[in-house]
């Protein structure tokens, strides 16, 4: 409009005095728009400044004590200082460090959004990893446990010690397994021990030396061990056959699931929800009497309902439920009391596997598995996810006895199908298979089922229940070209960790078939990704599995090499010249890739 009564006032020749007023009007807007303008500019150049000064994108986190300048927020380092040939070891965490599992300093910010060194970590090669909640367990290249993490130490979050704590050694454990309340190790000569997974419960009490099933050679005195660290060895019911020891362990969140060499399966109940699904294969059990006398031997009885089977109607509606009247347990029988790892001291056999030969297990939070040496998986327990991969037509949420998966569901009847591995965890399970059908190459899927609200499926879907096993995208069928046999050959899953909170990591075998010059193994992340978990810097959960890439943007790989020195966790050189990989573990909320010694 300004511009308009600008360009008639010149139109006009003669300036008469209307024409004149109008050309005034119009000016003294022009000087009152101007000056507007030129406030408007300064507001945005200020605002500008502030902007650029402290930047706050749309998905950061609150202003909190992440983000205060007494935080660090560790970035990801060049490939070169982390998965070389040669140099120190480095290990990576990404991922929620609320209470400090992945990063054991009060420093480190409370969120890593990008892989960044551990340095807790550095030159040090690990046996096996266990991240939990708020506590976490390894075993160091000479076999002792270490324990760290705010529900270990006991302290408020950003008061942990900095440093993990060595709980348990001389016994050489292999592998370690953890639980609310619990961290379960495996020995090398098939030992199973327990300890606590909490600082203040560990303390070593005289009184309990000659507790009911317990040896007092088996305190390890003598042999070295922490003599002020109580510890438990879980022995099975029955005695083994000569040879025979235990040579797998699997926990879920209130259960164990324990594998020997002969290919038999046992379990063990960590608490009395330990078959609040029938996830243990069986109901009854003895444990030892707390209330007898010092050094008595005195054993209790004790069954373990399912919930489904103790209250059938408690996912009834009010108006229709009938009310369970327990006449076999009275309301003032004292129950044992699970808090403490003596609350039971044995493995049992799961009966409906007896004669089976088993060669592997796997155990999600409320579930469990058995593979057997022919290629079939049986699993029981929870089942309101489909986790157990039983099908559409099975709607049981609780499954108590150990019962066959067909994972060969929509092939044609030429094809044959064979499971080669099982994987669990939380509410997902993965099951590794092998398809041939005689007449062209042989290919591996990786067929997963349970909980996939957060796309931990891989299907490309966000489901909730999934009963049916479905092939998972990008890892299912892959091939390459074979150096060693000059041809065409299936690429496998070398590993795949589950998170309780619905996100995994896969590593592909890429180095298997590879030739000379070989980069290593392809890591891939998908499900869940509220706490950076995922490691790609964003929020967001993937239904795909998405290959994780380096820092500069490339395919980040795990490596295996010789490394120069290994040291333990008190920094002691183990050894040299030790054969160590990368490895990926899936935590809850975090992610880890450590060196892990090569058996």
């Amino acid at each position: 409009m300004l511009r308009g009564a600008y360009r008639s006032a010149r139109l006009g020749g003669a300036a008469s005095s209307s024409t004149r007023s109008l050309y005034s009007q119009a000016a003294n807007r022009r000087s009152r728009g101007t000056l507007v303008l030129a406030s408007a500019a300064a507001v945005a150049a200020c605002a500008f400044y502030l902007h650029e000064k402290d930047v706050i994108h749309s998905d950061a986190a609150p202003l909190t004590l992440e983000s205060s300048p007494n935080k660090q927020a560790p970035s990801f380092p060049p490939d070169a200082t982390v998965s070389s040939t040669d140099g120190p070891l480095k290990s990576l965490v990404w991922g929620t460090n609320k209470t400090h599992v992945i990063a054991l300093d009060s420093q480190t910010s409370d969120s890593i959004r990008t892989p960044a060194v551990a340095e807790w970590l550095d030159n040090v090669a690990l046996r096996d990893v266990a991240l939990h909640e708020k506590h976490a367990a390894c075993v160091d290249a000479r076999g002792d446990v270490y324990q760290w993490g705010d529900g270990f130490f006991g302290n408020k979050a950003g008061s942990s010690s900095g440093k993990p704590a060595l709980t348990l050694r001389g016994k050489d454990i292999v592998r370690i397994q953890v639980t609310p309340t619990r961290v379960f190790a495996l020995s090398k000569s098939g030992g199973i021990y327990v300890i606590s997974s909490s600082a203040s419960e560990q303390s070593w009490s005289k009184a309990e030396q000659k507790t009911p099933g317990t040896s007092w050679w088996g305190t390890g005195w003598f042999a070295g061990d922490n003599s002020d660290v109580d510890l438990l060895e879980i022995v099975p019911n029955e005695k083994l056959s000569k040879g025979e020891k235990f040579v797998a362990i699997a926990a879920g969140s209130d259960h164990l699931l324990a594998l020997t060499s002969s290919g038999r399966t046992f379990a063990h109940a960590a608490s009395l929800n330990a078959n609040s699904y029938g996830q243990l294969g069986f109901r009854k059990l003895d444990v030892p009497a707390h209330d007898a006398p010092n050094g008595a031997s005195s054993r209790v009885s004790l069954e373990l309902t399912p919930k489904a089977i103790a209250d059938p109607y408690s996912k009834s509606t009010p108006a229709i439920r009938r009310r369970v009247v327990e006449t076999d347990v009275r309301e003032d029988t004292p129950k044992p009391d699970d808090r403490t790892i003596r609350f039971s001291d044995k493995l049992f056999e799961v009966p409906a596997l007896r004669g089976i030969q088993v060669d592997r297990i796997a155990a999600g939070s409320r579930s469990s598995f058995a593979k057997t040496t022919s290629g079939r998986v049986l699993g029981w327990g929870a089942n309101e996810f489909g986790q157990l991969g039983l099908g559409t037509s099975t709607t049981l949420d609780t499954v108590v006895v150990p019962t066959e998966i067909i994972l060969w569901r929509a092939t044609p009847s030429r094809m044959q199908t064979k499971c080669t591995d099982i994987f669990a965890g939380g509410d997902l399970t993965f099951f590794q298979v092998e398809r041939v059908d005689g007449s062209s190459m042989p290919y591996v899927d990786v067929l997963s089922c349970g909980n996939g609200q957060f796309g931990g499926l891989g299907n490309a879907l966000y489901s909730n229940a999934q009963g049916t096993p479905v092939r998972t995208k990008n890892v299912s069928g892959l091939l390459e070209y074979s150096e060693k046999t000059k041809n065409l050959q299936p690429i496998e899953p070398h590993h795949i960790s589950i998170s309780p909170t619905g996100h995994v990591l896969l590593t592909l075998d890429t180095l298997f078939q590879a030739g000379p010059g070989a980069g290593g193994r392809d890591v891939l992340a998908w499900g869940a990704n509220y706490d950076y978990q995922l490691g790609n810097g964003r929020r967001g959960s993937l239904a795909t599995p998405t290959t994780l890439q380096s820092a500069e943007g490339g395919r980040f790989m795990l490596r295996h090499r010789k490394a120069d020195e290994v040291r333990d966790l008190q920094g002691k050189v183990w050894k040299k010249g030790v054969e160590v990989e990368q490895h990926a573990v899936a935590g809850w909320g975090n992610s880890m890739v450590y060196w892990k010694v090569c058996s």
